[in-house]
């Protein structure tokens, strides 16, 4: 079972495990129409109504359970923080609550974030959305300690890749492929570009997803990270060796250095590590966007 199926990641999932045999139950509040497979059974639900995942959870019985769904953006968290702790907190409590009901030895993963804090200390504490994360990741591990369920935390970092995505590098290409068919001016806006940040791909983050369900030892929180560090500045170079178009680059700050913690990944010891490159990840981006406006271009016509 995959929740949040119609997302980012959710989408490269259900192609990754109905790819590789699975049976896929892909749970969305709308119907599921950009991946098709008899190996995928779409199940609408909202997951954040209990009555609703007590009978997704009976009727289904899933084996495995990624639990993708919820609210990711900061900026929204601010401006109505509720709805994200009902998207992260209390969806994350009614579907451990409707295995645990149904007694089932199902084995979940529940997706956290690199932005949780330390919940030790509330001055670390930045945004709704790291609050809501946090508390999911602390109701996940209170589930295995004290009804001894099967599950465990990934944390992963920037995810990117070809896709529907509001990510640095998704803005960044869809601008650059405007750029080449004249449907903007040639300048490329960003904060700050000497911001830092460790991407990571998309589709080598579901492969980590698959083997922390097979194998990852339950109550454990797993980083699923490249530990590399990437500035916004190495994106942009990049993306212009990658074009022909010409474009100027307007920063909206200063451009003092900004780290990221670099966060090391313990899922090299379960036999994984990122494989696909970065700068082939950000020419799949910018293909992928290139496409997506010749299909727009071609149904306007």
């Amino acid at each position: 079972m995959i929740t949040g199926a119609n997302g980012f990641t959710g989408r490269h999932a259900c192609t990754y495990f109905s790819a590789k045999g699975y049976n896929v139950i892909a749970v969305v509040r709308n119907e599921l129409d950009t991946v098709s497979s008899d190996r995928i059974q779409i199940e609408r639900c909202d997951v954040t109504d209990k009555t609703q995942v007590n009978v997704l959870i009976a009727k289904t019985r899933p084996d495995f359970l990624l639990h993708l769904a919820g609210q990711n953006h900061v900026q929204n968290s601010w401006e109505d923080p509720l709805s994200s702790y009902e998207s992260n907190i209390m969806s994350t409590a009614y579907l451990l609550d409707a295995v645990r009901n149904e007694q089932n030895a199902c084995r979940i993963v529940v997706v956290g974030s690199a932005l949780q804090f330390n919940p030790n200390n509330l001055s670390t504490l930045p945004h709704p959305y790291s609050f809501s994360k946090t508390l999911q990741m602390l109701m996940a591990q209170s589930y295995e300690a004290l009804f001894g369920m099967n599950v465990l935390i990934a944390k992963p970092t920037n995810l990117i890749g070809p896709g529907l995505s509001t990510g640095v590098c998704t803005v960044f290409a869809n601008r650059v492929a405007r750029m080449e068919i004249g449907d903007c001016e040639k300048i490329l806006m960003t904060h700050n570009l000497n911001a830092q940040r460790d991407f990571l791909d998309v589709r080598d983050a579901v492969h980590a997803y698959e083997i922390l369900l097979q194998t990852g030892e339950k109550g454990h929180i797993y980083t699923v990270s490249t530990g590399i560090p990437r500035y916004l500045k190495e994106i942009t170079r990049l993306y212009r060796s990658m074009t022909t178009v010409e474009f100027d680059i307007i920063t909206e700050t200063d451009n003092k250095e900004i780290l990221e913690p670099v966060l090391p990944t313990p899922l090299v010891g379960l036999g994984w590590k990122p494989k696909i490159a970065f700068n082939q990840s950000l020419k799949d981006i910018l293909d992928d966007q290139r496409r997506r406006l010749a299909n727009r271009k071609d149904e306007s016509s």
